[in-house]
């Protein structure tokens, strides 16, 4: 079992993954931890013990399978990610305090702000990967970088409960991937505007 307590280097990776899981995958990542609470698996602090209620984990459970399948929409996924900003970063921010709890085992501010942060930054990654994606007719894309965000959310958390400075690395290199798939699309958009633009002359 995960002592989140008294093991703080393993604390704060945990809580830096979870917050960053926060902004791409909400449900999927408070479901995740609230089933493995249930099972014994990992300890939650104050805070975060009403994830792993029944009614808690059925929402969460269903809220999953129908994010799994909204993301998949070209233009439903952007305004799916434009509304949720309001549910990822405040679940960011109290997944941010296991990184930075307080005394008490309570949520403190600190921790609560850097989750916020992290989980703002994993939601502007993909909602603007997914905006400048969906700028392209062709489904085919959007359903690519969709599946592949649901298989690196799921290692991530896997990774999250058993190995969290493992799952940290790769938080890390998916980070750059974001930044990455942004600059590279941009750079696209940006060629295909000089060819439109050299047609119309």
């Amino acid at each position: 079992m995960m002592e989140i307590s008294v093991q703080p280097a393993t604390s704060f990776a945990l809580g830096i993954v979870l917050a960053w899981l926060a902004g791409v995958r909400v449900y999927l990542t408070i479901f995740g931890i609230g089933v493995a609470a249930h099972l014994g698996v990992m300890d939650l602090p104050p805070t975060l013990e009403l994830a792993k209620s029944p009614l808690v984990l059925g929402i969460c459970g269903l809220m999953t399978l129908v994010e799994f399948a909204t993301d998949k929409i070209p233009g439903v996924d952007s305004t799916w990610d434009l509304v949720h900003t309001l549910v990822r970063v405040p679940a960011g921010a109290f997944l941010g305090a296991i990184a930075l709890p307080g005394t008490d085992g309570e949520a403190s501010l600190a921790g609560m702000a850097l989750g916020a942060g992290i989980a703002t930054l994993s939601h502007g990654l993909k909602s603007g990967t997914r905006a400048l994606i969906n700028t392209s007719p062709e489904p085919a894309s959007n359903w690519t970088a969709s599946f592949a965000e649901d298989g690196l959310a799921l290692a991530l958390l896997w990774l999250a409960l058993t190995h969290p400075a493992w799952a940290l690395v790769l938080l890390l290199v998916a980070t750059l991937a974001f930044v990455a798939a942004i600059a590279l699309l941009l750079r696209l958009l940006r060629s295909v505007g000089r060819r439109v633009r050299g047609a119309v002359a």
